[in-house]
């Protein structure tokens, strides 16, 4: 294995299907290309298959969907925007709809503060405004 080569086992395999399923395949593959290039970007994204989406997204206890909507609620309340951008689209293909989006925030923003509100809905409209391009 060189530097640059990922550890494949099995929590990474199975952290990488459900990232790949969640992010959309080209969008995935393009950010694993990125991340291979580079000793620190490719560790960062072993540790995140194998713990985070491996070991936690893949548990049986919550669906996809309630797991989107934790993480994106904590993401907003800690200010994390683009994170948050990144888990906008997720919790889209993962279920989650603009509403609820929308109610996911104003519900937050009672709890952790209206500028996190603000953030994450213009984060939001940051992520829909790309999503509604036309492609070409």
């Amino acid at each position: 294995m060189s530097r640059l080569d990922f550890d494949e086992n099995a929590f990474f395999q199975a952290g990488k299907e459900v990232w790949f399923e969640m992010r959309g395949p080209a969008v995935a593959q393009k950010a694993m290309d990125e991340a291979a290039q580079h000793e620190m970007t490719r560790d960062l994204r072993q540790f995140l298959f194998e713990h985070c989406f491996g070991a936690v997204w893949n548990r049986p206890g919550l669906e996809r969907v309630t797991r989107s909507t934790i993480t994106i609620s904590v993401l907003t309340a800690l200010g994390r925007t683009e994170e948050l951008k990144s888990h906008i689209r997720m919790g889209l293909n993962n279920g989650l709809t603009r509403e609820e989006l929308k109610e996911i925030f104003l519900h937050v923003g009672v709890y952790a503060g209206v500028p996190t509100a603000v953030a994450a809905v213009r984060a939001a409209m940051e992520v829909f405004a790309e999503l509604d391009k036309p492609a070409g």
